[in-house]
């Protein structure tokens, strides 16, 4: 039975005899019949190839990364190599081995020599395991079994759930600490002094909020809104904040103690990957010569220039954005559409944030060709450095998609687009869009509500859709021809790998990125419910709630609907923990600029402490932000607006004044003391906050050890072990 055990297959098209593709193909396959693979050919629609490998390339491999102290107490026992290290090690030498045209397997599927290349699932106890306990929607709240994925898929797959596992684990706390925060801005900060000022301002005309067809309108319209934005915008946000940031480091430290544990019991705690690539080239081909390192400064300085040409076009697609939302929000408050007119600004945001999902969804494709350009033009010596660098580039122009539109709404909406009277405009026609007359934060909010739910239903579901459909499909192609052959050959159908050939091969195809797609998704999501978690406590909530599915929908694409992906060893995530630590530090600054630049929280508490009746009439029985969105508004004259502002003066004959949001004199529109004040209390609690948070973060690093101490313990017993060993095979020697 063991003989029939295939390592991987390869399925070509039924070529003409003696055109190139079969000559090429011919050679290719005695090329592998010379190291002394066997070669099984199948016939269907298409040709299947199965190939075994000879157990002399499994024992030079024990031979060659054996622990010395086993090599010196048993140099010719060889126990059976693990069925994920069988099938890396097969698959490293079909994809390095070439043929007399100096072409490999990577060259000859370009060319359609061969369609598809990929190791089987097989009928063993781990997979019937795997896909009954673990690729199941019902245990979506049972532990995932780690051990079982890693004698499976191998190493770096079961490092990937292990690290999913854990992030959703802690993810719980911090979804638990944000829907408390949210309840308590619902209960408690709704009926805040501020909110109650603003429904109560029936007298308070506030400036049109564009050129045409807006009339003045009173403060008081906008009551519901102002109750939703101190809902966000509150104390419990600011410590919720930094909540977030000893968060992410605790998370991050404590993983890396979950890693040494699991990477310890498997004994790969010291492994090294590049050991291991040198192994594998030598047991494909003696001769074999290590490419050596090098570094070009002139390429990389080319590398640099392009890199931050493609941020540069990341940031313009940003850019078009904001025209849109500005000419979009002008059509609107144009529209003859009274719910139009008088939503302009909330539709204005919303339908900007469906078109930054869109965006964000077609430059996710660009960014990967782009990404993989520059990787090919960086020449990297190992596959694993590629991987590297091709991450650090993705993640960089992930990010920039991703972000650039929330980094405008957060810190430059409503700050760049002047005043009544001197309004900021584009190509001097459409003025720059203005903030909620609530705050900032709320316009911030919806776009993070948007983009979090739109990216987590709908790509989820083509997630799961499409390959299901896909699977489907690949299947009922085949289903009519397998019929016929049955009935027709029943000497061939007796065959029992063809039936599993064909299944396999009916599978959604995998590549070296599928597990790469997998964790991008979740770094991404990872930034998202860490930088800008300030204007929405909610997200940690959304994404927990997510990664319960993601789990279970990556468990069922990997066992039911894909083929077997290649094993991989590894010893950690790679480099996606320094991607990780990096978020980590944007969010202490995202999250300080959105509380400070942002959010009203510091107006509020310098008018609290300096202009408020508490500080000015020693009043103490009143609430200490009474008066404040009287303060916070500025005084217009109406005959200084610009000559092509066509308001519909409806409220204006009242003093001809309207009142708007900002710091400034009313004669001549320059910036008051209070607008400096704030200035200089925003940049303190900025530094303030960063400085503590940062503090705090390293004090969390320090606290808690990467590695536990039993681990360390039981690293330093197997080295005394291992020396005492290798002593006591010397020793006899000298005597």
């Amino acid at each position: 039975q063991d003989e029939e055990k295939w390592d991987f297959v390869l399925v070509s098209d039924i070529h003409e005899v003696g055109s190139e593709k079969e000559i090429k193909r011919k050679k290719f396959l005695d090329e592998l019949s010379k190291k002394g693979f066997t070669i099984k050919k199948i016939e269907d629609k298409k040709l299947f190839y199965g190939v075994r490998a000879p157990k002399q390339i499994f024992q030079k491999y024990q031979g060659l990364l054996r622990k010395p102290n086993n090599r010196l107490q048993n140099p010719n026992v060889h126990q059976d190599v693990p069925v994920t290290t069988r099938i890396q090690i097969v698959n490293f030498i079909l994809q390095n081995t070439t043929t007399p045209d100096l072409e490999k397997l990577h060259d000859l599927m370009k060319k359609k020599v061969f369609e598809a290349t990929f190791p089987l699932h097989e009928k063993e106890e781990v997979r019937e395991f795997l896909k009954e306990k673990w690729a199941r929607w019902r245990g979506i709240f049972c532990q995932q079994p780690i051990e079982k994925i890693r004698c499976y898929f191998g190493e770096k797959v079961a490092l990937y759930f292990a690290w999913l596992g854990w992030y959703t684990y802690l993810l719980g706390i911090a979804a638990v600490v944000g829907t408390v925060v949210f309840v308590a801005g619902i209960t408690v900060f709704s009926s805040s002094q501020v909110s109650k000022e603003i429904c109560e301002a029936s007298n308070t005309i506030m400036c049109p909020l564009c050129d045409q067809k807006c009339s003045f309108w009173l403060l008081s319209d906008t009551c519901t809104y102002a109750k939703v934005t101190h809902m966000i915008d509150n104390e419990g946000t600011v410590l919720f904040a930094m909540f977030m940031a000893i968060w992410a480091t605790v998370f991050l430290e404590l993983w890396k103690r979950q890693r040494a544990t699991v990477v310890t019991n498997w004994d790969l705690y010291r492994w090294d990957e590049e050991e291991e690539e040198l192994a594998m080239e030598l047991i494909n081909n003696l001769q074999h010569e290590p490419q050596q390192y090098q570094h070009s400064y002139f390429r990389s300085t080319v590398i640099l220039l392009l890199v931050l040409l493609m941020i540069a076009v990341l940031i313009g697609i940003a850019h078009a954005l904001v025209i849109y939302r500005v000419i979009a929000m002008a059509l609107f408050t144009q529209s003859n559409f009274t719910f139009l007119r008088e939503q302009a600004n909330t539709m204005a945001v919303m339908t900007g944030a469906v078109l930054h999902y869109i965006t964000i969804v077609v430059m996710t494709k660009v960014n990967r060709r782009v990404a993989l350009y520059l990787c090919d033009l960086e020449k990297p010596r190992t596959f694993s450095q590629r991987e590297n660098n091709f991450t650090v580039k993705i993640f960089t122009f992930q990010f920039f998609t991703n972000f650039s539109s929330l980094i405008y709404i957060a810190f430059f909406l409503g700050r760049i687009n002047g005043h009544p009277g001197n309004y900021v405009r584009i190509a001097g026609k459409w003025r720059l869009e203005e903030c909620h007359p609530s705050g900032c934060i709320t316009d911030l909010f919806i776009q993070m509500a948007i983009i979090m739910l739109l990216k987590q239903t709908i790509s989820n579901v083509m997630e799961y859709l499409v390959p299901w459909i896909a699977h489907k499909l690949r299947k009922k192609q085949q289903r009519p021809k397998k019929r016929r052959l049955i009935l027709g050959e029943e000497e061939e159908a007796e065959d029992p790998c063809k039936r599993q050939w064909l299944s396999n091969y009916q599978l959604n195809e995998v590549n070296i990125f599928s597990l790469f797609d997998e964790f991008l998704e979740m770094v991404i999501q990872y930034s998202f419910t860490t930088i800008f978690v300030a204007a929405f406590p909610l997200a940690p909530l959304l994404a927990f709630c997510n990664n319960l599915f993601e789990i279970r929908l990556d468990a069922i694409k990997m066992m039911r609907l894909c083929r077997r992906m290649v094993p991989r060893k590894a010893n950690d995530i790679g480099i996606w923990l320094h991607v990780l630590e990096a978020i980590g530090i944007l969010a202490v600054i995202g999250n300080g600029l959105v509380i400070a630049i942002t959010s009203d929280f510091i107006p509020m508490q310098v008018y609290k402490y300096t202009y408020s009746p508490c500080m000015t009439e020693n009043n103490t029985g009143v609430d200490c932000s009474t008066g404040y969105i009287n303060h916070s508004l500025s005084i217009f004259r109406v005959q200084d607006f610009e000559p092509y502002t066509n308001g519909e003066p409806g409220l204006a004959p009242t003093g001809l004044c309207c009142r708007y949001r900002d710091y400034r004199n009313a004669d001549d529109y320059s910036y008051t003391v209070q607008f400096w004040h704030i200035f200089a209390a925003r940049l303190a609690f900025l530094i303030l906050f960063e400085h503590v948070a940062l503090c705090v973060k390293l004090i969390a690093a320090w606290y808690v050890p990467d590695v536990p101490q039993f681990v360390k313990n039981q690293l330093l017993d197997r080295k005394h072990s291992n020396l005492h060993e290798e002593l006591r095979w010397v020793m006899p020697q000298k005597v």
